[in-house]
């Protein structure tokens, strides 16, 4: 449905610290670029850079981008290296009883307040 998913930030070490450890959790690579970071994967790519219109980035209210984990043990590595580099816990990992499927995921919030998740399908 996406070609990529495009999250502002203030400051592209700390996010790129960040990004690194969780979206690496979840296999993806990091290509540095100059203004920011590019995570490709099969499905479509995040970036994570400095906003194109030279303004600061602000925190988007209501905003959550998802990503795909294959496993529980996924899920917790995402939200563990999360934390460890820099991140804040918007809900710990576990099965959300109020998500279609009950699925096993995690919330978190980067350097810069976005906030993101992962969700694994209920094999564990």
């Amino acid at each position: 449905m996406f070609t990529h998913s495009f999250l502002g930030t203030n400051d592209i070490a700390a996010s790129r610290q960040f990004y690194d450890g969780v979206m690496g959790a979840l296999g993806y690579p990091s290509v540095p670029l100059p203004h920011g970071t590019l995570y490709p994967g099969e499905a479509g790519k995040l970036l994570v850079a400095k906003p194109a219109n030279g303004e600061p980035h602000t925190v988007s209210n209501g905003h959550t981008l998802g990503f795909h984990a294959k496993t529980y043990a996924e899920v917790d590595a995402f939200h563990a290296n999360g934390l460890a580099n820099g991140g804040t816990c918007e809900g710990p990992p576990g099965v959300r009883v109020n998500v279609p499927g009950q699925m096993y995921g995690a919330y978190l919030r980067d350097p810069d307040g976005n906030k993101i998740c992962a969700f694994a399908p209920n094999a564990g």
